[in-house]
């Protein structure tokens, strides 16, 4: 098989065994298992935990001493074995730690399997800034895949979605081990500790005024990042409740039209260079934040309705400018503002404010605020206020942004690291 063809097979699947239930699983928390928003809030967060550490030691782990491929392979096996207890636990306390388990072995794959494809590729003399992007596309479609398995097999709100993740993920790891050897690199730093292998030394970067603004925004941010992955699906799901809606398609397929936010995704990356080139880093940036308003906004008016579904749908649309612009343009900025000898720190650094801290404090704290202030007297949730909470949130973090954040567009410098 070409090996292009396999590497594309392999970021198909993981990104599949991902999103098999990562939009579902607060329909099966909250929805069919009854249990409270912190107790789902922490269960999330368990995310952005895995992403605080785990990256950096697996990364250090392939690069001294196991190669690259196996390291994937045995944790993508890990993880689907741990899927496979998923059925069997009915507290929220013991599913915090089982998904806390399972993200400790996957979240760590994500960075692996770029890593996997760039050493490949390069052995065999590819372009990688041209050959990898059409490669990481088939990731993304592969999300979309399991979202579409997991609504259409009716396991949206049950525990087969774990196993429809478990089965792909352990196939993918038996695969991992037939790929081209990926050993450890023979020419690693020995003076590099573990505080500089893991990125602390980005941490200096808090000294500056304008890098320190940057990257709380980016910590603000992220906490957005997660709200419509976390309660996205559990809010279409709801509507059941309400017999005028009950069988309607949102309802029935909510999985399914949620997807159209990574459809989205895949359309707005390729509008970026444009409007970097017209608008700058920072106005893109805003732009990102200003969707976040949009996207909370419509689903805080959409409902399974003619009218409604088209707003759910146009929300949607928005997300891919939400998402993309923020992280695209957000790792730009880090790549043009940073001094070269910390710049890969800088960017884990980055990924870490955002999927890390910010997606953290974005689970715990949104979770703990909905079950306060926004469950009615009859035990349902007020969507309604729900999203135009989030959407005012968005809102407030756009305005300081615009207001703090000085940062001077230059084209000419821009195009210099742009592929």
């Amino acid at each position: 098989m070409n090996i292009k063809l396999r590497l594309t097979l392999m970021s198909f699947f993981q990104f599949f065994v991902w999103g098999a239930w990562l939009l579902t699983i607060g329909t099966y928390c909250l929805n069919a298992k009854g249990w409270s928003f912190p107790e789902f809030g922490a269960i999330f967060s368990t995310l952005a935990i895995a992403s605080l550490f785990m990256p950096a030691l697996t990364g250090i782990i392939a690069d001294k001493w196991i190669n690259a491929e196996k390291l994937y392979g045995i944790l993508h096996i890990l993880y689907g074995a741990i899927l496979f207890y998923v059925p069997k636990v009915d507290d929220p306390d013991t599913l915090y730690y089982v998904i806390l388990a399972a993200m400790m072995c996957y979240m760590p794959t994500i960075s692996l399997s770029n890593a996997i494809s760039y050493t490949i590729l390069k052995n065999r003399n590819y372009d990688v800034i041209k050959v990898f992007p059409p490669i990481r596309v088939f990731g993304t479609i592969g999300f979309i895949a399991a979202m579409w398995a997991t609504n259409l097999s009716g396991s949206k709100a049950n525990s087969n979605q774990f196993l429809i993740a478990a089965v792909a993920a352990i196939a993918l790891g038996i695969y991992a081990f037939t790929l081209p050897k990926c050993p450890p690199p023979r020419t690693i730093s020995k003076s590099a500790g573990i505080i500089e292998q893991l990125g602390l030394k980005a941490f200096k970067l808090f000294a500056n005024y304008k890098m320190a603004l940057f990257f709380i925004f980016s910590m603000l941010l992220g906490a957005a990042l997660q709200l419509t992955n976390m309660y996205g699906d559990s809010f279409l799901s709801n509507f059941e409740t309400k017999p005028e809606y009950a069988n309607s398609f949102v309802v029935e397929r909510s999985t399914i039209i949620l997807s159209i936010s990574q459809m989205s995704e895949t359309l707005f990356i390729l509008t970026i260079p444009f409007f970097l080139k017209r608008f700058g880093i920072k106005q893109v940036m805003l732009f990102s934040m200003l969707a976040w308003v949009i996207r909370f906004g419509l689903f805080a008016y959409g409902d399974p309705s003619p009218v409604g579904t088209v707003l759910i749908i146009l929300s949607c649309i928005v997300y891919g400018m939400a998402f993309d612009f923020f992280n695209i343009s957000g790792s730009l900025f880090v790549e043009t503002t940073t001094d070269s000898s910390i710049r890969s720190s800088a960017q884990g650094l980055f990924m870490m404010m955002t999927n890390g801290v910010g997606a953290w404090l974005g689970s715990i704290i949104s979770s703990w605020v909905i079950g306060k202030y926004f469950i009615l007297p009859n035990g349902d949730s007020d969507w309604h206020g729900i999203w135009l909470s989030f959407a005012a949130y968005a809102l407030a973090v756009a305005i300081l942004f615009a207001i703090f954040f000085k940062h001077k567009h230059d084209p000419n410098k821009l195009t210099t690291v742009q592929h």
